[in-house]
């Protein structure tokens, strides 16, 4: 029997409001068993210790339980992005599968959780295999082949005092000590392993230590995101397959840097959502479901030549800055402010881009 995705996007008053979730549960929008996904944009700084994103998580694991069965609970992807700097607006993101009959090709979603990631794997070789091992197992559940995936996202782990204390006390050596710089790596590694599973990259160009990759080494169609929520990795691959139906389809692009709209309006182009100058128009805007983009300050300091200052802000992280940044050229193009834009692209795109990926419904 063909499946059939959903897509939900709903506003958020707060990290743990999910009003809306419960108005659409309430209405017979939203089948809980149907659930496989959930994608939020939270308020917080996005950084270690947004503690936005595991209060966002507590919330619908508090809404699905009653619902659901611990292990079905279990199965849910809970993607949580922090950091809604500028003008991105927090929302929520709900992804259902369910059969239905019907002709394809449509979106196909497919999901994974890999074991738990030991704090002396993270950034190195080791979690670049066990991501790779969990998007395959992504894609064989969507019944996608590598070059019918679209995107891929993944939430990553990240290291904490304690974690870092705890690998050392058993002899373990993380690859670093500093927490921040841990979210890096472990986005960087997980997007290594989506272009591995993907056949993007060998594995004989990847080094063992993830921070001596080459920044010309990068994944072009993966958003990884890291969080203190979680100790293993939640992925969600998707993709246009025949064998799916519904109204959903999705395509991709990859900014060549910040400013580097072209690609995307290119997108919007091919999916029929584009008006006149490649902007979303309203009718447009009506069938746009979901916009999923990585935001990175480029490590030369430069935009086309022009100074940025992005990395020398000692008061704000640069992901923050690059967040509010590309969210704000997204903005400009669809007339959306509900963009799940995620900051930090390591190997996630070229040094200072990164992938986006557009879900829509058919025209009619």
């Amino acid at each position: 029997m063909p499946r059939r995705t959903e897509i939900l996007r709903l506003p958020m008053a707060a990290p743990d409001d999910v009003s809306a979730l419960a108005a659409a549960l309430e209405a017979g929008r939203l089948a809980p068993e149907a659930v496989v996904a959930v994608f939020a944009k939270t308020e917080g700084n996005g950084c270690v210790n947004d503690f936005t994103r595991p209060f966002a998580v507590h919330a619908l694991r508090a809404l699905f339980a009653p619902h659901l069965s611990e292990a079905a609970l279990a199965r849910i992807a809970l993607v949580m992005s922090g950091g809604t700097e500028g003008g991105l607006s927090p929302h929520w993101l709900v992804v259902s599968v369910a059969e239905a009959a019907g002709p394809g090709p449509a979106l196909a979603v497919g999901q994974a959780r890999t074991p738990v990631l030991a704090a002396e794997d993270l950034g190195r070789r080791a979690q670049v295999r066990m991501v790779a091992a969990g998007v395959r197992a992504a894609m064989t559940e969507a019944g996608l082949a590598p070059d019918e995936v679209h995107y891929v996202q993944v939430k990553c782990p990240l290291l904490t005092s304690e974690r870092i204390g705890a690998a050392l006390a058993r002899g373990a050596v993380p690859a670093t000590r500093d927490t921040l710089k841990s979210m890096g790596l472990s986005r960087g590694a997980s997007a290594l392993g989506a272009a591995l599973a993907l056949g993007e990259v060998g594995e004989e160009a990847i080094p063992d230590a993830v921070a001596e990759a080459p920044s010309g080494l990068f994944a072009r169609r993966c958003g990884a995101s890291a969080g203190v929520e979680l100790l293993d990795h939640e992925i969600v691959v998707m993709g246009m397959s025949p064998d799916w139906t519904g109204p959903l389809v999705i395509d991709h692009a990859v900014m060549a840097d910040a400013i580097d709209v072209p690609p995307v309006a290119a997108c919007l182009a091919r999916l029929g959502l584009a008006g006149p100058g490649g902007f979303v128009d309203e009718a447009g805007r009506a069938r746009l479901a979901a916009v999923l983009a990585k935001a990175e300050a480029s490590s030369d300091g430069l935009i086309r030549g022009r100074r940025h200052t992005m990395l020398t802000d000692s008061d704000i992280s640069s992901t923050r800055h690059a967040r509010g940044f590309v969210a704000g050229a997204l903005a400009g193009l669809t007339g959306m402010t509900d963009l799940f834009v995620s900051g930090g692209a390591e190997h996630q795109g070229p040094d200072g881009g990164g992938p986006v990926a557009v879900i829509a419904r058919r025209e009619g």
